[in-house]
């Protein structure tokens, strides 16, 4: 058994520079020497054969029971370097048969009929407010920030976040918008306060967000222009000039795309706008990682283009523009797993070491992902009408510029508050 671990290994790491420990004690060096020395040891047989018939799943679980030991390095250093190296390696046989498994069934592990996905949004989101308040902005964004530079901070770049969001949606004065997937209600008070809509409505399936939304929204008096609904997106009723949904249709899943978009439509005036801010995969479809699945966002799938686009057009939407973020998730993903890990300790005494170790995985896997697999996010621009927004972009940069005077001029403001 260890002589295929070394072979699959040797086949795999051909950059970089990675020593293994089996857990009989032997020592094996792979990769060209290239980068910083990463070390990792196997504390048993058995977690050797874990990883190896089915490294996708294990790894993140031997990692969270000290069955895999990082000792040189960082979780993200190792997962880094595998990620990095798998893109120019074919998997084996064996792994590529429980993919075409896992991508057969995957409409089976996304049944996110409305209980089940009130029920997967608790697993994760209703961990309780400490957790976020550890590594989020402010804001409590969740969700890609939007970095103009790479030195931007943290904080700014969720701000540019929201400023481009309103930007394409082009809201404003006498506009009633539907945020779908609302967090904790930071993007629908930037758009009541700052861009000036005249009733937001944010919907979740949260009930931990919610009530901080709630709160949120009343402390700083917008209890009447801002409101928050405990509702499903299937369920919502009425009539929206403006729909926004951020990070959430991670959560829909591939068998219900026709009746998320159709219900954006029925709730979309027919002069209105729609922006969809999702991760997504700029390959071709594939299946949702299952460690991810297991422990963190049970029932998510990270959809390509060509699997929204038929049920767009089937609801009757219109795209009227597309823009792909990148790297954007990567920096955001780097800044969230450093504050974690600096007050790591806090995250101890609220759950556990194991937790600790799961989430750190968690942050430090996606963060890879975004950097040298396919995973991306997608900006799309949907209306009912082609006329329903400049022949050009040039009016996403200027109302920017004049979202970002109206936030200088609230600072401003609020700081001559006595």
């Amino acid at each position: 058994m260890e002589s295929l671990l070394k072979s699959a290994l040797s086949g795999l790491v051909v950059r970089g520079a990675l020593e293994l420990q089996t857990a009989s004690g032997k020592r094996w060096l792979f990769g060209n020497g290239s980068e910083p020395e990463i070390g990792v040891r196997f504390v048993d047989a058995a977690a050797q054969r874990a990883f190896l018939f089915d490294p996708e799943l294990k790894l993140g679980e031997l990692f969270m029971d000290q069955r895999l030991l990082v000792e040189r390095g960082s979780i993200y250093d190792f997962l880094y370097l595998l990620l990095d190296n798998a893109r120019d390696s074919a998997p084996s046989p064996l792994l590529a048969a429980i993919d075409r498994l896992r991508f057969a069934t995957r409409r089976w592990r996304q049944r996110n009929d409305p209980r089940r996905a009130l029920r997967n949004v608790a697993h994760h989101y209703d961990l309780g407010e400490p957790l976020y308040d550890l590594f989020l902005d402010s804001d409590r964004q969740y969700s890609c920030a939007y970095f103009e530079t790479p030195e931007q901070s943290l904080e700014d770049a969720q701000l540019a976040k929201k400023r481009h969001i309103a930007a394409k949606l082009r809201v404003g004065p006498g506009d009633k918008v539907l945020d779908i997937g609302c967090g904790w209600g930071g993007l629908a008070m930037y758009l009541a306060e700052v861009a000036g809509a005249d009733q937001v409505l944010g919907i979740t399936l949260s009930k931990e967000q919610r009530a901080t939304a709630e709160a949120r929204a009343a402390e700083r008096g917008l209890g009447r222009q801002v409101v928050f609904s405990l509702t499903d997106y299937r369920h919502q009723d009425g009539e929206f000039d403006r729909i926004v949904s951020v990070g959430m249709f991670e959560h829909v899943g591939l068998g219900y795309y026709d009746t998320y978009f159709r219900n954006c439509r029925r709730l979309l005036r027919d002069d209105g706008l729609m922006l969809l801010h999702t991760i997504g995969c700029s390959g071709p479809p594939s299946h949702a990682n299952p460690w991810l699945d297991r422990y963190i966002f049970p029932g998510g799938y990270l959809p390509t283009l060509s699997e929204m686009m038929p049920a767009i057009e089937r609801a009757g939407l219109i795209v009227t523009d597309i823009e792909v973020l990148r790297l954007h998730y990567a920096s955001t993903l780097r800044a969230w797993r450093e504050r974690f890990m600096a007050r790591r300790a806090e995250a101890a005494r609220l759950y556990d070491e194991r937790f600790c170790r799961m989430w750190e995985f968690y942050l430090a896997f996606c963060e890879a992902a975004f950097r040298c697999e396919d995973v991306v996010v997608f900006q799309l621009q949907l209306a009912t009408r082609n006329d329903s927004v400049p022949l050009t972009r040039h009016y996403i940069a200027e109302r920017e510029q004049a979202l970002k005077t109206e936030e200088q001029r609230r600072r401003a403001s609020s700081s001559n508050v006595p």
